[in-house]
């Protein structure tokens, strides 16, 4: 638990995969709260232009910025593609949120570098700290 408290003291910019524009989505209410929190939420999805204020992006490659954190709201299927990316963008971080898990890609992305933390909500453990 000191790890992550330090990830999310040290980390400042979050992308989140997967980010729905509608409200009463999981990732929607995270996403909010960790804008609430101070941190900058990016969000990566091909299907709207913007969400929460911020310009969604088709993709991490699409981000003219540095990222700490990717957080992971999509099926566990996606995750090979999108470990690929986070190691591709060096991101610190991938997190993928409560009951998405791939351990040969969370592996991978394990093997070059990156942080990985699997089936656990940031929102959750955000709020314990």
């Amino acid at each position: 638990m000191q790890r992550i408290k330090e990830i999310l003291e040290e980390s400042k910019t979050i992308a989140v995969v997967g980010l729905s524009n509608k409200e009463d989505r999981d990732s929607n209410r995270v996403a909010r709260f960790l804008q609430e929190r101070g941190y900058r939420v990016i969000p990566v999805n091909p299907g709207q232009r913007e969400i929460l204020g911020e310009v969604s992006y088709s993709d991490l490659a699409a981000i003219p910025e540095k990222i700490d954190i990717v957080d992971v709201f999509r099926k566990s299927e996606a995750i090979p593609e999108i470990a690929k990316a986070a190691i591709a963008v060096g991101a610190g971080i991938l997190w993928l949120q409560e009951g998405v898990r791939h351990d040969e890609a969370t592996d991978e992305a394990h093997k070059a570098g990156l942080t990985v933390l699997q089936d656990i909500c940031i929102r959750r453990v955000a709020q314990e700290l």
